[in-house]
């Protein structure tokens, strides 16, 4: 799968894995919902209101500790020709200010669930360094 239909895949997908490591380099993976920048070079995600045990989550001790972090989106359907997954590698960083205003506005943009409860944050910008796919059946 070539970079631009990679991104593009990226930019669609409705959830990802987000991994994170801590300074040991103990992996950390969950579910996540972001956006991606038009160019696919930044992808965005915050703490939002759903249920958790504590806004202290791992994932952000994790990206103070060691801010390189993977991405990955896919689709599984029974008809294995179909397959697909992307994987995006960058650096994390907390975003406050203007870049945050610009995160919530992609986030609300792709999830109308957060058009009704916006995400407090804090707010992530991922800035993708490289990007990865493959797919069992090349785009027509």
């Amino acid at each position: 799968m070539d970079p631009e239909e990679a991104l593009r895949r990226l930019a669609g997908a409705r959830v990802g894995r987000l991994a994170t490591a801590d300074v040991s380099g103990r992996p950390h993976v969950v579910p996540f919902v972001f956006a991606v920048e038009e160019d696919g070079r930044r992808a965005y995600w915050a703490v939002d209101d759903k249920p958790k045990r504590s806004r202290n989550l791992r994932r952000l001790a994790n990206i103070a500790a060691n801010p390189r972090v993977e991405v990955l989106v896919d689709h599984y359907e029974e008809d294995w020709g179909v397959l697909w997954w992307v994987r995006a590698s960058g650096i994390a960083r907390t975003v406050e200010g203007d870049e945050a205003a610009r995160a919530l506005e992609l986030l609300v943009a792709k999830y109308p669930q957060y058009a009704e409860r916006p995400p407090a944050g804090p707010f992530v910008a991922i800035d993708v360094e490289r990007v990865a796919g493959w797919s069992a059946r090349e785009p027509t």
